[in-house]
């Protein structure tokens, strides 16, 4: 896909969303499409029913449905079933990417492991063991996806690897596997600016507010005095992609590479707005991010 710069026509940048089927992933797809992006949208759901929300009920959304909805928005949707949690299946992933667009702007770790217990008041002993597997598919699936980008990246001499995480990753938020998973990301830009330094690939964790998704609309019926009031200041998730993209085009990137950032603060600073509004940040409220370090041990 192309589009027309002046007199000039420019090829289209290119993302990848990871775990885009729906929630936060669904929607940063779609705002690289308003933006003209080919996105590759991945994710496990071909037919709707495998997924269910909080309170048992099905959940909409298939990446073939995403990839419709990227195109529909001005970009062009490319749906690829994939499960990040096996590695032959992202290395394809990725051939494919190379061989049918020859590179790779922009990658969003999105995918991670939601479990049915996330948002339970209850002790970590008290809910299954296999809510670890956020370390799985969320973590350890991101470094995957990143290595790989980075290959292609450095290749071409610039590029964007972005990593969706939230306040959860200094607070207490929903158990400390959450809590790890975000952090662990955070690190992960952190240290992959280090290495991508000079390259023209940047490496940036985004920690979003509270985002309007199918999940959390089914959360505010489900503990409506947890989230009270919470429509209101929601962030959008085509916001995320607006902020990613401004990012990767801001002349301080290099000095945001490697930084943990507060959407909120970071959209005022790039002037970007959720659909026309400014957005909260809740720093005070939740904690923030910690500095780049500039100490290094090989």
């Amino acid at each position: 896909m192309r589009r027309i710069e002046g007199e000039r026509v420019v090829a289209a940048k290119v993302a990848l969303v990871t775990g885009a089927s729906r929630g936060a992933g669904r929607g940063i797809a779609r705002g690289f499409g308003e933006l003209g992006y080919t996105v590759y949208v991945t994710g496990r759901t071909v037919a709707p029913g495998d997924a269910k929300g909080w309170d048992g009920t099905v959940l909409p959304g298939t990446v073939a449905e995403t990839a419709a909805e990227v195109t529909a928005a001005g970009g062009k949707g490319i749906a690829v079933m994939c499960d990040h949690g096996d590695d032959a299946q992202v290395a394809a992933l990725f051939e494919r990417i190379e061989r049918e667009q020859g590179r790779l702007d922009v990658l969003v770790n999105n995918a991670t492991f939601i479990h049915h217990q996330l948002i339970e008041k209850k002790p970590f002993w008290e809910k299954d063991l296999d809510a670890v597997k956020i370390l799985d598919v969320g973590l350890r699936s991101a470094y995957v996806a990143s290595w790989h980008a980075a290959r292609m990246m450095v290749r071409q001499g610039s590029g964007t690897i972005a990593f969706g995480s939230s306040f959860g990753g200094s607070c207490y938020m929903h158990g400390p596997a959450y809590g790890a998973q975000k952090a662990g990301i955070d690190k992960f830009a952190h240290d992959m600016e280090h290495d991508l330094r000079g390259t023209g690939v940047i490496a940036v964790s985004i920690w979003m507010g509270p985002l309007v998704t199918e999940r959390s609309l089914i959360a505010q019926k489900t503990n409506p005095e947890q989230y009270e009031g919470f429509i209101e200041t929601a962030e959008n998730p085509e916001f995320t992609a607006h902020i990613i993209d401004a990012i990767s085009t801001a002349p301080n990137r290099d000095e945001l590479s490697g930084q943990t950032l507060i959407a909120a603060e970071i959209a005022r600073e790039l002037g970007v707005t959720d659909r026309g509004s400014e957005r909260p940040s809740y720093r005070e409220m939740l904690g923030s991010p910690r500095p780049k370090n500039p100490a290094a041990v090989y």
